[in-house]
């Protein structure tokens, strides 16, 4: 069992393929580990050593996956969504105390400008068009990086290897620390349950700021001795295009990708019938079991469908291969820590009974960084209580009911309500905001947010969504604005996101 990144990476033979991407010469498992030692060693000499965090705010590709592998192998890796806007990219930065930024050569990205005016070095990612599919050279633009890591060398155990920011109910995210072990034991905790070997390729379609990504594509088949496909993102028009190139054994995605893969399967009829794939992998948002009949029909596979969330490096459920049984509407049974459901009393039920979903194991994060309140509320009795509300069949299945928080789950991308709310209210007209989910048929749910004017302010749906979208990440922009002469109140006074789309009638 791998317990340090640089570990996981051993298992496959030196001339394999570890990583690929179109029109690029694969990068072999020598020249992987080759790239991460001369990774570590360049980051110690700029004074980047065991757990300094670096943020990357890189394209999808194969060097945002290279890149993630050799950081974490020496330093605590960091990616940030390259979609944010420059007062989001200086939330983050200060909020993680960056060591520094990796972007690629040439990168127009408001986060270097932030970052230098945070005085965090900027480190470029150069790549030849010559060289395999993720091999890069770091450049400093000048000696601006500090002189040597005061703990150099390949990252143990315990050290963090990765950090995240998940939303919670609060406007303020909190810090996800991952050590090694637990992002390793993810990783092979996956590649167990999707019983992979080194001729096993997966095609990645996900971002690579994002945990399912991150850790079910690239990380469990390096663990695997097999190998990733990287694209440069989610693309409907060439996803059968990279399936033609990679011949790949799987795919990971989430639900509102699979649905627009099915939906151009029949223009792709050649591609289709060419392929071999031993099953599809679902994550990060409830597949409808619709959409799980049409995607088995299409490509003649089973689906798994998998159940995870950042706190657990990912994965904590998920229904098994055949011949054993797949579920659909069931995220399946525990897939490497302990799952339980635990009452309101603290104390762990039968199955059957409702509750929330609660977990433990090597792959959960010890606790959120410098959050008393959070880790006083996220944790009981040892177990990490997941937020969401679910039950056990006879079997050991799991079924999740519902989130007993507010969070929007818009197609696998959590948003906190709180945030949307915040910066609503900096705009000039508005005097309440209250920011809500309402049901999307793909998206699964969609973000609303109803408001109050200021007395004898006006504005429209449009130019409060423009404000919005100069702040916000595109996805955590309203689709719809409501505006209200009052917004619903309940009993006790206080302004209730949940149930709001019903009395709105969305």
């Amino acid at each position: 069992m791998a317990n340090t990144v640089y570990e996981l990476i051993g298992t496959g033979a030196d001339g394999d393929i570890a990583i690929a991407a179109p029109e690029r010469t694969p990068l072999t498992y020598g020249g992987l580990r080759a790239l991460v030692e001369k990774t570590v060693v360049d980051m110690n000499r700029l004074g980047i050593g065991r757990n300094d965090r670096v943020a990357i705010v890189l394209p999808n590709g194969p060097e945002m996956a290279t890149a993630f592998v050799a950081v974490a192998a020496g330093a605590t890796t960091a990616p940030l969504n390259p979609g944010y806007r420059a007062e989001e990219f200086r939330f983050y930065l200060e909020d993680l105390n960056a060591k520094a930024l990796f972007v690629e050569a040439g990168s127009e990205s408001p986060a270097i400008e932030v970052a230098a005016s945070m005085d965090i070095p900027v480190l470029e990612l150069t790549t030849s068009g010559d060289d395999a599919a993720g091999m890069f050279e770091i450049s400093v633009d000048g000696a601006s990086a500090a002189g040597p890591a005061s703990t150099p060398g390949n990252a143990t155990p315990d050290d963090i290897a990765l950090v995240l920011h998940t939303s919670g109910t609060t406007s303020r995210p909190k810090i996800v620390p991952l050590s090694q072990v637990n992002i390793c034991a993810s990783a092979q905790h996956i590649g167990a349950t999707l019983a992979l070997t080194p001729g096993d390729r997966c095609v990645n379609i996900m971002p690579l700021f994002h945990i399912h990504g991150l850790i079910a594509a690239v990380l469990s088949s390096l663990a695997a001795g097999g190998s990733t496909y990287c694209t440069p993102g989610f693309n409907a028009l060439g996803v059968f295009r990279w399936f033609e190139d990679a011949t790949p054994t799987w795919y990971t995605a989430v639900p509102t990708m699979h649905q627009a893969i099915v939906a151009r399967a029949a223009r792709n009829a050649e591609t289709l019938a060419a392929m071999d794939l031993r099953f599809i992998r679902s994550s990060s948002s409830s597949l409808p079991p619709q959409v799980m009949a049409s995607l088995e029909d299409t490509f003649g596979c089973p689906v798994i469908e998998s159940y995870g969330m950042t706190e657990a490096a990912h994965q904590m459920a998920s229904n098994p291969l055949p011949p054993a049984a797949r579920k659909p509407g069931s995220v399946g049974i525990a897939a490497g820590p302990e799952v339980e459901i635990m009452g309101d009393d603290g104390n762990i039920l039968a199955h059957g009974e409702i509750g929330e979903i609660v977990i433990r194991g090597p792959n959960v994060t010890a606790g959120y960084e410098a959050n008393d309140k959070a880790n006083a509320e996220g944790f009981t009795n040892g177990w990490f209580r997941t937020g969401d509300q679910g039950q056990f069949d006879d079997e050991g299945y799991l079924a999740i009911t519902g989130r007993l928080k507010e969070i929007i789950n818009r197609g696998g991308e959590k948003i906190s309500p709180r945030e949307v709310d915040e910066i609503l209210l900096d705009h000039p007209a508005i005097a309440q905001a209250l920011t809500f989910a309402y049901p999307h048929d793909k998206l699964g749910e969609e973000v609303a947010a109803a408001i109050v004017l200021k007395e004898g302010e006006e504005t429209d749906e449009q130019s409060v969504r423009d404000f919005a979208a100069k702040r916000l990440a595109d996805f955590k922009v309203p689709r719809k604005v409501i505006i209200l002469d009052e917004i619903p109140k309940g009993a006790t006074g206080k302004m209730q996101r949940i149930g709001l789309h019903e009395k709105l009638g969305l």
